[in-house]
């Protein structure tokens, strides 16, 4: 049956315009530092890559193709008969796997005198016979390696951490041990693997055959970069049967990247011209997104019939491969693929507002009337702030942990008023500096700029002493709270988390929350209550 690009376009719009719209749409992505729009609580976050994996295998699937699990494990002879007299220099490409030889263990006497001397004891003949027969059997894999030295603390009679040191001294064999390689690759390319499905399942399923895969592949590069990592995920998928032709690698290419925003498209042959496609039938796709240039995206062609012939397939294949990363680069407007895919190891400056949300407070009421005690200190203190000194303003009475309260706010010097001039300082975050500012035309582009925490000096101060008189209440004491000049966050209960005072520190800004703050907060105990009893 012959498809074109018209049913696969419907295919995968039909699928996907409803998710589009329902979830967080993938054609807007995040800024390029890779720090994601995220609640305060619950919602995590998508690495980029696997974001688009999954987007590719749901566009793949809501287009009628089934997802495979290609074999990663490539014998080196399959290399060469897929890619004929090229298979040497796609070798020096790939990762051969390679092991550590089980060695001969010789135990003359003078090893047993040193197992005894570490032991402690006396290694019987039954018992050395035993040692001999359990490194045989190391050595015919009968045991593995990881079960040996259980395995030797069960005949010597001792605990593991003695048996390796025996293992250590004695037997310098397993220090010598050296890898040695075998002629099994991992996959370099996800052709590699299609060659061998297809091999299988040609002749026992209905044709044609569209299959998909998304998956790792490893590739020896002289060294990672900005567009290149040794391990990449590639998205492929292949179309088996008789009347398949390089326009279905056109109609595919162009509804599955017509999912991720591009528009237009351009196809042009690929000079590399791979020995397993058929000449001329290499085809490089460009596509175009909005903003963005002409880009390559992906890669498609037609196997070749003698490629093909290895694996006794007798019908045309039409392959596309598209590689996930260099996809997820255009979307999320990457310029280095080892930051976008290993973003822990490529730390940027958290944004002004992730560290405004690191910052809370550090001291807090416990109880509801705690709380209404915060909420009536703040109120009382800035209705009476320019109050001039000596003076005292009630702001609460009621109950706490049993005990009747009175709390005040005061100043007792002359001369002075009821809150420094600091108390109505907000904190706001402006290019990962932390500053504490007043209301006033200075300071008007931070305010305007920044990110702001919502948390003033005064309010920050008014839950402090309201958790200390609520802490003091309990054991039935007054307590005075008084905050004079702030230096550090911590002066004015300001709590920044760890993280984002490394970052601070690593970019050089700075934490300036400085000012005078003077506010005096003083609680009286005036009665006890005291829980009705039963009699």
């Amino acid at each position: 049956m012959k498809f074109d690009v018209n049913y696969y376009r419907k295919r995968a719009r039909e699928d996907f315009e409803a998710a589009w719209h329902e979830g967080p749409n993938i054609l807007t992505p995040p800024p390029p530092s890779c720090q994601y729009p995220r609640l305060r609580y619950g919602q995590g976050k998508t690495h980029p890559v696997f974001g688009i994996i999954q987007r590719l295998r749901e566009c793949y699937t809501g287009m009628g193709f089934d997802e495979v699990c290609n074999p990663i494990l490539v014998e080196e002879q399959d290399v060469y008969r897929q890619f004929g007299p090229e298979a040497m220099a796609v070798l020096d490409r790939v990762f051969y796997l390679g092991g550590l030889p089980r060695p001969n263990i010789g135990i003359p006497r003078e090893r047993i005198v040193a197992i005894e001397k570490i032991l402690g004891k006396e290694i019987a003949p039954d018992m050395e016979e035993n040692l001999r027969e359990t490194f045989h059997a190391y050595k015919k894999s009968v045991i593995d390696g990881d079960d040996l030295v259980h395995a030797l603390a069960g005949v010597l009679g001792a605990d593991d951490g003695a048996v390796v040191k025996v293992l250590d001294s004695v037997f310098p064999e397993f220090r010598a041990l050296a890898p040695e390689s075998s002629r099994t690759t991992l996959r370099s390319h996800m052709t590699s693997g299609w060659f061998i499905s297809l091999s299988s399942l040609w002749e026992h399923q209905p044709l044609p055959l569209r299959l998909f895969s998304v998956d790792r592949c490893f590739r020896r590069e002289q060294q990672e970069g900005p567009t290149r990592l040794m391990s990449y995920h590639s998205a492929s998928c292949v179309i088996a049967g008789e009347d398949v032709s390089n326009e279905d690698g056109r109609a595919v290419s162009e509804a599955l990247l017509s999912a991720f925003g591009f528009t237009d498209f351009r196809f042009q042959p690929d000079e590399k011209r791979s020995k397993y496609y058929m000449p001329g039938s290499q085809t490089e796709v460009y596509a175009r997104h909005p903003g963005l240039d002409w880009v390559e995206v992906a890669t498609f062609g037609m196997y070749s019939p003698s490629a093909l012939a290895e694996y006794g397939i007798g019908i045309p294949v039409m392959n596309l491969g598209l590689g996930v990363e260099r996809l997820a680069m255009i979307v999320y407007n990457s310029n280095d693929v080892r930051a976008l895919s290993y973003p822990q190891f490529h730390l940027t400056m958290p944004s002004d507002r992730d560290i405004a949300r690191a910052i809370a407070l550090r001291e807090e009421p416990e109880t509801r009337e705690g709380a209404m005690l915060a909420t009536a200190i703040e109120s009382t203190a800035r209705e009476h702030a320019a109050a001039p000194g000596p003076c005292r303003f009630p702001a609460w009475k009621g109950e706490l942990a049993c005990h009747t309260c009175t709390v005040f706010v005061e100043e007792e010097e002359s001369n002075t008023k009821l809150c420094g001039p600091a108390c109505f300082n907000e904190v706001f975050v402006q290019n990962g500096a932390i500053l504490g500012v007043p209301d006033n035309e200075k300071w008007a582009s931070v305010r305007r700029e920044g990110a702001p925490t919502g948390i003033s000096y005064l309010r920050a101060v008014s839950w402090l002493a309201a958790s200390r008189i609520e802490h003091a209440a309990r054991c039935g004491c007054p307590v005075t709270v008084q905050v004079k000049m702030a230096r550090t966050p911590a002066d004015i209960n300001l709590n920044v988390a760890d993280y984002a005072v490394r970052a601070i520190t690593d970019a050089k800004k700075k934490i300036d929350v400085r000012g005078p703050v003077f506010l005096t907060v003083r609680s009286e105990i005036t009665a006890q209550s005291r829980p009705d009893t039963q009699s």
